[in-house]
């Protein structure tokens, strides 16, 4: 609460986190991760939304976009040098794909890079990025061809420090306070093409494959602020008297609960089935998709419900259920708005 308060971003919890394993935990072993799969990586993320979504969101944006992209499209000597420092927790990463004027319409970036000679000359600006001040490095998609492309765009791997590269606004936000979001400003930023991720032109492909998991990501995170929520409402619910006994002897409150009971098990199967697709290697993308819309909504309802049952003291910074209450309605918008995965889901299930 005192983090969120003060938006203030506990950067050296990470570094005591990345000793944990908790930013590298679908890193192999032999790159300084714990080597795990994504069915841990959920319920790390599951376990620490449900005591603060700020921490939540900043682990599951560090470890399925910046350090996952590098794992998934970097040659060796890209992840021999980044990916020891990501997974340890030395270095914080982001991730900048949405700009100001593009979010969900991505192909219509205006942030580009311009080939010269060995390097590329990178302007523009990247906008409600996660770490967007404080990441130590970041993987940046510029537009390097005609707009609409979609092997238009490619992804480079920036360092803080490069000349031309820092941060610009940070976000004043309604929740997850405690995670950084900021500008990333490009002003003519010269990077290496060793720098790029796989192949010139492949950004936007790469970008959407990364937000596959990234879905599954978000959803675990919605599940454990869900959790969070729900289990401080059964907690009062019990102990809170009304007419001469527990409020939740009360039809009203009782079953507002087994509401929440029950959402919160579906979204955690759909979470769980879209984690063992992506762990089999097959592919998830209608049902990260599901796991992300249906988690994210029922973290809205669950968490709303939560104040509810707390009554006034719901309303109050003095119990956790507000903080449930503001964090989950961005797991609704970010990486893919609901109206986004709805659109997903549906050219999914068309193709049959």
């Amino acid at each position: 609460m005192e983090w969120d308060e003060a938006q203030y971003f506990p950067i050296d919890l990470f570094h005591r986190m990345g000793e944990q394993g908790f930013l590298g935990v679908l890193v192999p072993e032999q790159y300084g991760g714990a080597g795990l799969g994504y069915q841990e990586y959920i319920t790390i993320i599951d376990e620490i939304a449900r005591v603060c979504g700020s921490i939540g969101l900043s682990v599951a944006a560090h470890n399925s976009l910046c350090t996952n992209h590098i794992l998934m499209f970097g040659n060796e000597d890209q992840k021999q040098k980044y990916l020891p420092l990501l997974a340890s927790g030395q270095w914080i990463g982001a991730w900048g794909l949405t700009e100001p004027n593009t979010g969900s319409d991505a192909m219509r970036m205006q942030c580009t890079a311009t080939r010269d000679g060995d390097h590329w000359v990178i302007n523009g600006t990247k906008s409600w990025i996660t770490h967007g001040k404080s990441g130590h490095v970041a993987v940046v998609i510029a537009r390097t061809g005609e707009l609409l492309d979609s092997r238009g765009m490619t992804a480079f791997i920036v360092e803080r420090g490069t000349p031309g590269f820092h941060a610009g606004k940070k976000e004043n936000k309604l929740g997850m306070r405690a995670s950084e979001t900021a500008e990333m400003i490009f002003d003519n930023c010269r990077v290496h093409k060793s720098q790029i991720l796989g192949e010139a032109g492949d950004g936007f492909i790469q970008a959407m494959k990364i937000l596959d998991g990234g879905r599954i990501s978000i959803a675990s995170l919605a599940l454990g602020i869900a959790k969070g929520a729900y289990e401080a409402s059964v907690k009062y619910a019990k102990e809170r008297h009304q007419f001469g006994q527990p409020i939740a002897n009360f039809q009203g409150i009782s079953f507002k609960l087994a509401d929440m009971a029950t959402k919160i098990e579906a979204a955690e199967l759909l979470t769980r089935q879209a984690g063992s697709l992506k762990d089999s290697g097959l592919k998830c993308t209608k049902q990260a998709a599901m796991a992300k819309y249906y988690a994210s909504e029922v973290s809205v309802e669950v968490s709303t419900d939560a104040v509810q049952i707390f009554g006034g003291y719901g309303y109050t910074k003095d119990f956790p259920v507000e903080k449930f209450y503001r964090d989950s309605k961005l797991c609704t918008i970010g990486e893919g708005t609901s109206e986004i995965q709805k659109l997903v889901i549906a050219r999914e299930a068309l193709k049959g």
